[in-house]
């Protein structure tokens, strides 16, 4: 990793790698988003990964700043990471102007040789200015927000050569393509036999803790699903819809008939409870 030493995701994964619990990942879309997260993260005593989606960016602008200051001025380690960021002057861009910790350099909507290439550049430019990179290998089928939706692609599992490829590259942490979906797998979560634990269990003993491994796609996971991918390497774990869902719940039932001071209220209440309860899960309450 030549990422600086002194960056805050790659130090709050490296002592979630030693202490072998997981760190969420955590969407956010908006200031009661982020809100919620960072209460949550400080009443658990736990590390916390603040995402935003590039699309975020453009449609609230100032959330980066927000976010960045709420990192900088918690009692807890919290980093600012931009997810799927697949627009490359739209990285140049972020790296050069928004107080990120990391980001996500996706170009797996490319070919595997035009990812791997692109993935390169990137990185170095990245790490230039002390930040973390993070790259999807193989390919994860599926869309979110803000996101190309590779669903009309086929899906590639993450092969050794993969692996190897993308530490040739320089990343910081691989987010690896196990049969994980961007997207719902339904409300019981993925069926049986859907996700390939022994083949992340392979990435894990491969890389060696030369880089991180990331998980996407977590929707609907119950508990046991996910603290399974922890035992098999996984440390950072990208969660949207899990926690935020109950807020858009308190929104579709109580828009029309609620002050909105108190929808606002009762959405951060919400959204932080169910962080709390997913950070007892994957193991990271106390660990700050």
């Amino acid at each position: 990793m030549t990422a600086t030493k002194e960056n805050r995701t790659l130090a709050i994964l490296n002592a979630a790698v030693a202490g072998k619990y997981g760190v969420m990942a955590a969407i956010a879309y908006n200031i009661e988003h982020l809100t919620a997260l960072v209460r949550a993260a400080e009443a658990k005593r736990s590390p916390l990964i603040i995402q935003l989606f590039p699309s975020t960016l453009k449609q609230v602008p100032l959330l980066a700043h927000a976010a960045a200051h709420a990192v900088k001025s918690a009692t807890v380690p919290l980093s600012l990471h931009i997810d799927h960021a697949q627009n490359i002057d739209h990285i140049r861009e972020i790296i050069r102007t928004l107080p990120v910790d990391s980001v996500m350099v996706d170009m797996s909507h490319y070919d595997e040789a035009e990812n791997l290439e692109k993935t390169k550049v990137l990185t170095k430019e990245c790490h230039e200015r002390g930040i973390a990179v993070e790259a999807e290998s193989g390919r994860i089928e599926g869309g979110e927000d803000g996101i190309a939706d590779t669903g009309d692609l086929e899906a590639l599992f993450t092969s050794p050569e993969d692996v190897d490829n993308f530490i040739a590259a320089d990343i910081d942490i691989l987010a690896p393509s196990i049969g994980n979906v961007h997207g719902d797998y339904g409300p019981t979560g993925p069926k049986e036999g859907q996700l390939h634990y022994g083949r992340l269990e392979a990435i894990d003993k491969q890389v060696n803790k030369r880089v991180l491994i990331a998980l996407h796609g977590t929707n609907n996971f119950p508990a046991e699903v996910m603290q399974r991918c922890i035992r098999s390497g996984a440390v950072k774990l990208n969660v949207n819809k899990l926690l935020l869902e109950v807020g858009n719940e308190v929104l579709r039932k109580n828009a029309a008939g609620m002050p909105l001071v108190k929808l606002i209220d009762e959405q951060i209440r919400v959204i932080q409870e169910e962080t709390e309860r997913w950070m007892d899960i994957c193991g990271s309450s106390g660990k700050a």
